[in-house]
């Protein structure tokens, strides 16, 4: 991560009580959620769709789903529509 992710991480951890551990992402985690972001953004025709779509797997994965099976998810869907 850079330093400006790493500082909003630190930003966020000190003025919420959390864990920065818990808030920073893996390189696999980041790899991940970039890819995902890009397939929102090109499949769906609507760049917006990438942050949001990233904030549903925030959600998803808070309430116990893996990243790399939303992950999954997104793209069996996509490979599915591009048929």
């Amino acid at each position: 991560m850079n330093d400006w992710m790493q500082d909003v991480i630190d930003s966020l951890a000190q003025r919420t009580g959390l864990d920065p551990a818990t808030l920073t992402l893996s390189s696999d985690e980041q790899r991940t959620i970039l890819d995902v972001a890009r397939v929102a953004a090109h499949s769906s025709g609507a760049r917006i769709n990438a942050p949001l779509l990233c904030y549903v797997l925030g959600v998803a994965a808070a309430q116990g789903a893996p990243l790399s099976a939303t992950a999954s998810i997104v793209h069996e869907r996509d490979t599915e529509q591009a048929q």
